[in-house]
């Protein structure tokens, strides 16, 4: 399994729009995807709530599948 760069630098807005990127490259849409502003320190991302079909779409996706 490929790994993904890990850079204690990286805002999560940045983060953000890099996934939201990738999301749209293989058709998902987290139309909740977002930074958490209000804990800087963590950089956190909100991955937020998805249908069913889009939680598939990103499974079929993760594991290199064309969606049915």
């Amino acid at each position: 399994m490929a790994t993904a760069p890990e850079s204690q630098d990286t805002d999560p807005f940045t983060a953000v729009e890099s996934l939201r990127a990738a999301l749209d490259h293989v058709g998902v849409v987290l139309p909740s995807l977002a930074a958490v502003p209000e804990s800087p320190s963590l950089r956190l991302v909100d991955l937020g709530c998805v249908r069913v079909q889009a939680a598939l779409r990103l499974a079929h996706a993760l594991r290199g599948e064309t969606a049915a």
